[in-house]
């Protein structure tokens, strides 16, 4: 057991907040850690300071060991020249490119990164550009590897094979949870519950103590208005008039001190939070938007080439009415062509005249515009304001973020931003490219259960196996130009 990196007193801070104020972390050479926390907890940057990428203002770190990193996508540098091209092929690389995709030069980072001699691999969304063929086999080479791992990831079922701690980053500290993504999940809930509980009990002892309180103070009342009324009954009698206001005074002064001390006794309960709370939406289709066709889009018989590649030839299919529908395969097979296809109602696709497609694509969230974010969702929406206000509170939407405008919310925020107004726009069925990409793992949460719960159909490409598995009750395969039933 060796320790790789040791930091102590790390602090860094940014517009007024912290980012990270973490006391003391180590990372040992056994360690298989998944970094979760939402979009802008500071997960990238607890990396690089880690690596000696960025100085921190505060703190010290200490490394013993080299280190390979997969940074995110967008934050790739110029190709290295990778010599291990069987990786590369199993990672969906043929061969050298001089003009790489940004998933092409994703895959050869990782692939530089699995051939180096290595004491630790650290990765940020190393799943962002894989296919399902691709993820699986990125899971068989991180379960054989022997170095220490510290992943970055919004996909749970890699989190699930691959690690064996998560570390939860929020307000700049880390929480530690033993187990994979799934386990992590498990004891957040007992934790939520046992929050609940604590909460109840606080807030019944409260409530008594202040009922309490009220009870003192009402008896206090009782006996001055009881020494008044005597006092007047006495005024021209003698003898143990004074004496039986001492008695009463005495026994007033004991229940105002009883109230105060059971305020006390309130303060020193200190505050109690109760946990956040699940809000719901209950999503609906206005009667003017339905669909009584029972396949509302069909193919027969589609073709379709790029150059020499056959994507499509012959291809035929029938998409059900309310099914939640899911399009797999390997990169480059079609799947973003074939929703292209349906937009356009390309020859030998039909579409039910009264569907109302709505479509999220990969790139949306260059889409921004300069206006205010509600404003942004309320456009082609029957909701309410409290509906809409719901599910961005869902996709991890603070208040003060609602009257933001667009221009100034990050790429993330506005895909999930993009997400929630498809959801509640005035469509019937939905086409998701990719939707779960870019997204933090509460989000992504969030959007599988706000599928699951959407009214109409929804037909979506993803290579999120858990997102599959959970929302999918039809899969189809696109394999050797044909559209194939895999379930349903």
């Amino acid at each position: 057991m060796s320790l790789l990196i040791k930091a102590k007193e790390l602090y860094v801070e940014y517009k007024g907040r912290d980012v990270l104020a973490i006391d003391e972390l180590e990372i040992y050479d056994y360690d298989r850690i998944g970094l979760v926390g939402a979009n802008g907890a500071g997960k990238s940057t607890l990396i690089r300071a880690l690596l000696g990428e960025i100085t921190v203002p505060h703190g010290h770190i200490a490394r013993e060991g080299r280190f390979a990193y997969i940074p995110q996508m967008e934050d790739l540098s110029p190709q290295q020249e990778v010599q291990n091209y069987a990786m590369l092929g199993k990672l969906g690389v043929d061969r050298p490119s001089e003009r790489p995709s940004g998933g092409e030069e994703t895959r050869r980072k990782i692939a530089q990164a699995l051939s180096d001699e290595v004491h630790g691999l650290f990765a940020d969304e190393p799943t962002c550009s894989l296919d399902l063929e691709g993820i699986d086999f990125l899971i068989h080479q991180l379960r054989a590897y022997s170095g220490a791992l510290l992943l970055v990831s919004h996909d749970r079922y890699f989190l699930d094979r691959v690690v064996d701690k998560i570390w939860e980053l929020k307000d700049g500290t880390i929480a530690e949870y033993w187990g994979g993504y799934s386990d992590y999940l498990a004891q957040k809930e007992e934790e939520r519950q046992a929050q609940a509980i604590q909460y109840r009990q606080f807030a019944a002892e409260r409530d008594r103590l202040e009922k309490a309180i009220l009870e003192k103070k009402r008896q206090a009342q009782n006996v001055e208005q009881s020494a008044k009324g005597t006092g007047r009954k006495n005024k021209s009698e003698d003898g143990g008039r004074l004496g039986h206001q001492k008695t009463l005074g005495s026994k007033q002064k004991k229940l105002h001190q009883a109230a105060r001390n059971l305020e006390h006794r309130i303060e020193a309960m200190g505050d109690a939070k109760p946990p956040e709370a699940i809000r719901s939406v209950r999503f609906r289709q206005s009667p003017a938007l339905a669909l009584h066709n029972p396949f509302p889009i069909m193919g027969s018989g589609i073709g379709m080439r790029f150059g020499d590649k056959v994507i499509f030839d012959k291809a035929s299919f029938q998409f059900p009415l309310g099914a939640k529908i899911a399009i797999t395969g390997p990169n480059g097979a079609g799947k973003t062509t074939l929703f292209r296809m349906i937009l356009g109602r390309e020859e030998g696709i039909a579409v039910s005249p009264k569907a109302r497609i709505g479509y999220f694509s990969q790139d949306g969230y260059k889409l921004a515009k300069n206006q205010a974010v509600m404003a942004y969702m309320a456009e082609n929406s029957d909701y309410q304001a409290s509906d809409i206000r719901a599910v961005l509170a869902a996709m991890g939407f603070a208040p003060e973020d609602i009257g933001k405008e667009l221009s100034v919310l990050s790429g993330g925020e506005l895909i999930k931003l993009q997400l929630a107004k498809m959801l509640l726009g005035r469509y019937n069925i939905l086409l998701m490219d990719e939707p779960s990409n870019f997204l933090d793992l509460p989000a992504v949460e969030a959007l599988e259960k706000l599928m699951k719960d959407y009214a109409g159909t929804i037909i979506f490409v993803t290579h999120d196996a858990r997102l599959l598995e959970n929302v999918a009750d039809r899969i189809y395969r696109i394999e050797n130009g044909k559209i194939i039933l895999k379930k349903g």
